[in-house]
């Protein structure tokens, strides 16, 4: 078991790690560019027609918009999500879904506003798909009996709360699927390049080291200045051993700048990538070549040829033209498609009655995320009891930044 002194170190990885947080399993572009220019390719296919008759339940949706951070891609890909559970997919255990939606500046005044809307609206359950308030957010929330649903941790109050629930594993899942993705390759050494904000380094290393022991790989976390303008020299210092492998944690920005300098000081080390490496933006900045076989790790492949995933496009396609469901949406339509597949709603569909559902959720598909899952009974990650998934999906990168070969891994 975990000392009380790693556990909090774990418990702040996420937190210290600010958007890189929300990065970790696949927000494209959280802490920058929203583009909707469309990117992405793959069949759509007629919806099938089972509309919700039932009397409707309220559904609350809190998004970062307005604010420095802002993301309107989130909020369309749940409001696509919540016309189809409508129109389409039966609603929710047949009953109609009344979206109560709040913009959150992500800035506690704000958030703390929204959390109070929520409540006063008596809405059955809240879903904050990413943002970086879910500490201001989740105590009025859950305190107030309502369920909270987010799509990967970034708060230790999200992460270990009664009544919240992470359908993702955020850091913890991309962490563990690199030890295990390592280990698979019989590589024995990977080092993680990260920004220097507050003791992030010491949060990855008590939350990673401990994996990747397990996995027979030795990890080396290195940090680098947020703000330098060359980052050579603490990069070729921090793979002086020559490690088999690096990992990017970090938004698009930082992306752009270690790939750019591993192409000078490491061209032909093999790369572990989160999908913020990997958004169009920085493709172009960096070239494909700095990308191509890498392996990526995700919740989602959007160019998939997967049911689930060619449904989320033909979902997109009807109900959000004009938004790109390879940027930001998936992580809005994850979250509030994930509550359609519950079991056990019986009865009124109320906060009580989610709760019921999340807690006794096991084994449910994630949208859109083929070969995931998610558990929300305290199981998945024993010390992060809000947790529901340790899994994560491993792609290679080939030569256009497409994702291809992607397998699931559950991180058991």
């Amino acid at each position: 078991m975990k000392s009380p002194t790693t556990l909090k170190r774990a418990l702040r990885a996420t937190i210290v790690m600010g958007c890189a947080g929300v990065l970790a399993l696949g927000g494209l572009t959280a802490c920058a560019d929203d583009s909707s220019d469309s990117s992405s390719s793959g069949s759509t296919s007629a919806l099938p027609s089972n509309a919700a008759t039932g009397d409707p339940v309220k559904l609350g949706l809190i998004v970062p918009e307005g604010g420095a951070v802002t993301t309107p891609m989130v909020r369309e890909g749940a409001e696509a999500a919540v016309d189809y559970l409508n129109n389409n997919g039966g609603g929710l255990s047949g009953h109609k879904i009344d979206l109560v939606v709040c913009k959150q500046q992500e800035e506690p005044a704000s958030a703390t506003k929204c959390a109070n809307q929520m409540v006063e609206e008596k809405v059955a359950v809240v879903v904050s798909p990413m943002g970086a308030q879910g500490a201001v957010m989740v105590p009025i929330v859950t305190g107030a009996g309502i369920p909270y649903v987010a799509q990967a941790p970034v708060s230790q109050a999200e992460m270990a709360t009664p009544k919240a629930f992470m359908l993702s594993g955020g850091i913890v899942a991309v962490l563990a699927g690199q030890a295990a993705t390592a280990a698979q390759e019989g590589l024995k050494k990977v080092t993680v390049i990260l920004g220097d904000s507050g003791d992030a380094a010491a949060s990855v290393k008590a939350l990673g080291e401990p994996m990747f022991q397990r996995a027979g790989v030795a990890l080396n976390v290195v940090t680098v200045p947020v703000s330098a303008a060359d980052m050579t020299p603490q990069i070729t210092a921090g793979l002086a051993d020559n490690p088999d492998a690096v990992g990017i944690l970090g938004d698009q920005r930082q992306c752009i700048s270690i790939l750019k300098t591993l192409q000078t000081v490491a061209p032909d080390v093999k790369k572990f990538l989160i999908a913020s490496c990997l958004d169009k933006a920085v493709v172009e900045a960096t070239g494909t070549e700095a990308v191509d076989g890498a392996k990526a790790f995700t919740t989602v492949n959007v160019d998939s040829d997967d049911p689930s995933v060619e449904l989320y496009r033909s979902i997109m396609a009807e109900y959000a033209p004009d938004t790109d469901p390879a940027g930001l949406a998936y992580i809005g339509y994850q979250s509030v498609a994930a509550l359609g597949e519950l079991e056990g709603l019986d009865g009124p569909v109320d906060a009580a009655a989610f709760t019921k559902a999340l807690s006794g959720s096991k084994n449910v598909p994630l949208p859109a995320a083929p070969g995931i899952t998610f558990t929300c009974n305290g199981t998945a990650f024993p010390p992060l009891t809000s947790l529901c998934s340790k899994a994560v999906l491993v792609s290679d990168v080939n030569a256009e930044g497409k994702l291809e070969n992607t397998t699931a891994v559950n991180n058991n």
